[in-house]
């Protein structure tokens, strides 16, 4: 019985991933693309459904410990659900706020095209997708990909901040745009920090082995 119960669990957990991931690619194509449609829809719509979703995986975790009392491995794996859930919320946060960044910047002239901020998005998202995948398979060298993979998303962060401060000097008129871009950049990095975490908790279902703060041991 308890088996079914987690099966449904991670059913849940499936949607929640694949609701935030679609709120991500959707603002950046709302701020690639300028569909305001597309950025309100996050805001007004799939931000609530996601906050519902939590509670909602929040609860079935606690019932599931309440009622079944589960020991060893599928205790763990409920643990690492509350966490993940948690951390796909705060993605959800960070793709609302890339949007309302986005309504802004899509009414106004560019300041130069778009490169390095949708590589960020693309990135985060398939790092989100990865940890969904290494948690349903138990793939650890997955997760562990993963970890590596945020420098890149690092790096094109400063990368985006260098070129916007040398806007900004040069240009004082593009201050405020480019401060909306330095937030979306800032956002994306720290969804991609979030899609870490999720790997980090597979690595410690799995293994039982903290790697947190380059932390490696058990």
């Amino acid at each position: 019985m308890l088996k079914n119960r987690i099966l449904e669990l991670k059913e849940k957990l499936m949607e929640m991933a694949s609701l935030v991931e679609t709120m991500l690619e959707n603002s950046k194509r709302g701020l690639v693309e300028k569909k305001r449609e597309l950025l309100l829809e996050i805001i007004e719509k799939k931000e609530p459904v996601v906050n519902s979703l939590e509670i909602e995986i929040d609860e079935f975790c606690t019932e599931l410990i309440a009622l079944y009392q589960p020991k060893a491995s599928d205790l763990r794996i409920i643990l690492t659900v509350l966490k993940i859930n948690n951390d796909l919320e705060r993605i959800g946060d960070h793709a609302e706020n890339i949007s309302q960044s986005a309504l802004f910047l899509i009414e106004r002239p560019q300041i130069k095209p778009l490169i390095d901020i949708p590589r960020m998005a693309d990135e985060a998202i398939q790092m989100i997708k990865d940890s969904i995948t290494a948690f349903l398979q138990k793939d650890t060298a997955l997760a562990s990909s993963v970890l590596i993979r945020d420098d890149i998303v690092d790096n094109l962060r400063d990368q985006v901040i260098r070129e916007l401060i040398t806007y900004m000097a040069s240009d004082p008129t593009t201050i405020e745009r480019a401060l909306e871009l330095i937030r979306i950049a800032h956002n994306l990095e720290r969804a991609a920090d979030l899609a870490t975490n999720l790997s980090e908790d597979v690595i410690f279902m799995v293994e039982g082995k903290i790697v947190k703060h380059g932390f490696d041991g058990t």
